[in-house]
């Protein structure tokens, strides 16, 4: 695979979050979770496709350093958004926002390399 192949899911959500983030309002998902859980998840989502970009796909790819990796993009991003939010007539900033972001990278990137390294042969 190429390296856009790779980096193709990670930047599809990217843009799916800055095009909600320029919405004036969020609309209503099913179930309506709440704002930490929204943002809990989809940083959740974007750490582990980061994370599977990062590795190309292999578990062996899945180390330390990698799941950082993924960790700081994500959470990099978390930062962009809120900062993009601020210019968005309706929309805020929020320190709160971004520590869900941040969490849910973090979570996301350290399950998958604690299964990545369950899954490599000893």
């Amino acid at each position: 695979m190429t390296v856009f192949a790779w980096w193709a899911p990670p930047l599809a959500l990217m843009a799916a979050i800055y095009f909600l983030s320029s919405l004036p309002t969020v609309p209503k998902v099913p179930g309506d979770p709440s704002n930490f859980l929204g943002h809990f998840g989809a940083y959740a989502v974007l750490s582990a496709l980061t994370l599977r970009a990062v590795a190309r796909g292999r578990w062996a790819g899945v180390t330390p350093r990698a799941a950082l990796a993924a960790w700081a993009v994500s959470a990099a991003y978390g930062v962009t958004d809120e900062v993009h939010q601020r210019y968005v007539p309706g929309r805020y900033a929020s320190v709160d926002d971004w520590i869900a972001d941040a969490l849910g990278a973090a979570v996301a990137a350290a399950a998958l390399l604690v299964l990545a390294r369950r899954r490599r042969p000893q």
